[in-house]
């Protein structure tokens, strides 16, 4: 028989046990900050029916879904009852119109699950990775209030993920196709085209979207597009500069003026919420490709690494659920892609492999004293440290040898010598020291040491964080 290559699917991620907690403590972070602000968690299945995860979708994203298909159809030739979802919206929208007399309205949500997409695989961008996504909900309206508490939310996880500076990229649809109304594209369906080009303006350049907009399928006058450039080329440097841009724009029909009303509304009320001026300023190139944003959209950039692109991007809908329910469900969320975001961190070297989860493994020395090993384990468990023992016999230097290769900062060592003083050895396996504790002082001396790695960034505070206050 034949060895089969071991081999991951293209266009997934694995990582090793280190890297994975890496990316775990990454998803706590964002789902810590995403709790602090009162969202609730909610988790849908992986697969939905097809007719319903497929109304809102079509073409390019029709093509790129995974449909899921049990034997017993396949042989029978039935079309796929259920595909795989392909972000976490259009589930959501399922979510609240098919519970929606059994949910709190504003519905404040945040879910992080994996999703899949049939794209071509490539480095930085995956089939399967995670979203993690937060919307808030209203039923019949929403106050412009929560669209501001969205970017306290982003720039919130921002600090805590300390991936150097950042800034929040905030427009208005309503000001951009109220612009664009007034710049003479009165079409509605043309407007939405050329948003979707404008969008491109940082990643292809003015050329690229000039020519694009002149040419075959727009053919708009020179002058126009000139003039639509030079107003999405514009960008803030504080709050004072984006406040005064607003009033600089002028009116000139109802929707440039609830856009332009809007904004300054957000912006008023981020600075309100605490955000620092650094981390939000106006683009007015910033679009978001999907129809369905009505209002304030956001892009976030790290601004180190504007080659990354927006790490996390979202904005203002006016109705969720209009395919599922009669109700009118306006809302305003974001999402973060943690499996890209993660990968381009990484390759930037602003995430590094993380410590262990294990902070003291118990080492065997003697099988005889398997009893007393079982008891320290059970007691440093008990009070919070993050235990191994060790259960197969072993020479010392190769149970050590292990402890440093998994992460494991310290070891416990008994021997019949340290059970005849009632004492335990502790080595400190990153400084290569060891110590002699009374064994009833072993708890109390490992807290300290823990403590002092800590603050010194030493050591992760996972399990650590825990000991020091039992």
């Amino acid at each position: 028989m034949s060895m089969l290559k071991p081999r991951t699917p293209a266009g997934t991620m694995e990582l090793l046990p280190l890297d994975q907690i890496a990316f775990q403590d990454m998803l706590d972070t964002i789902r810590r900050n995403y709790e602090r602000f009162g969202f609730l968690p909610v988790e849908t299945p992986v697969f939905e029916l097809t007719d319903v995860l497929l109304t809102k979708s079509g073409g390019e994203t029709e093509r790129q879904v995974y449909f899921v298909q049990s034997t017993g159809s396949l042989k029978q030739g039935d079309a796929p009852e259920l595909a795989l979802r392909f972000d976490l919206t259009v589930p959501l929208a399922r979510y609240v119109a098919e519970h929606e007399h059994l949910l709190s309205f504003p519905f404040r949500r945040y879910q992080m699950q994996r999703v899949y997409r049939g794209e071509s695989a490539q480095r930085g961008r995956f089939r399967e990775f995670y979203q993690c996504d937060i919307d808030i909900i209203g039923k019949d309206e929403l106050s412009i209030r929560y669209d501001a508490e969205v970017v306290a939310v982003i720039a919130s996880v921002f600090r805590e993920l300390a991936v150097g500076p950042f800034t929040i990229q905030l427009n208005n649809r309503k000001l951009m196709r109220g612009f664009f109304e007034r710049a003479g594209v009165l079409d509605g369906e043309q407007q939405m085209l050329v948003l979707r080009e404008v969008d491109k303006l940082d990643k292809r350049g003015a050329d690229y979207v000039r020519r694009t907009l002149t040419g075959e399928g727009f053919g708009l006058a020179v002058e126009r597009v000139d003039e639509i450039l030079a107003f999405v080329a514009l960008r803030s440097n504080t709050h004072a500069e984006a406040l005064a841009m607003l009033a600089g724009i002028g009116g000139g029909n109802a929707q440039l003026d609830a856009g332009i009303a809007e904004l300054t509304e957000v912006l008023n009320l981020v600075k309100g919420f605490g955000v620092a001026e650094e981390h939000y300023a106006l683009n007015f190139s910033i679009a978001r490709g999907l129809d369905y944003y009505t209002g304030t959209v956001y892009e976030t950039i790290l601004s180190d690494h504007p080659q990354i692109g927006s790490v996390c991007s979202g904005g203002r809908y006016e109705n969720l659920a209009s395919h599922y329910t009669k109700s009118r469900l306006p809302g305003v969320g974001i999402s973060i892609g943690a499996t890209r975001l993660y990968y381009q961190l990484r390759e930037a070297g602003l995430i590094g492999t993380a410590e262990s989860t294990v902070t003291v493994l118990v080492t065997q020395m003697d099988a005889a004293l398997m009893p007393t090993y079982l008891e320290i384990a059970t007691q440093l468990r008990q009070a919070g440290i993050n235990t191994e023992l060790v259960l197969d016999s072993g020479k010392l230097g190769k149970q050590l040898k292990y402890a440093s290769k998994a992460g494991i900062r310290f070891a416990v060592i008994v021997g019949e010598n340290e059970v005849a003083k009632s004492t335990v050895m502790v080595k400190d396996l990153a400084k290569e020291e060891q110590f002699e504790v009374p064994r009833a002082e072993l708890i109390k001396a490992l807290r300290v040491e823990i403590e002092q790695a800590e603050a010194l960034g030493e050591l992760r505070r996972r399990g650590g964080a825990k000991a020091a206050q039992a």
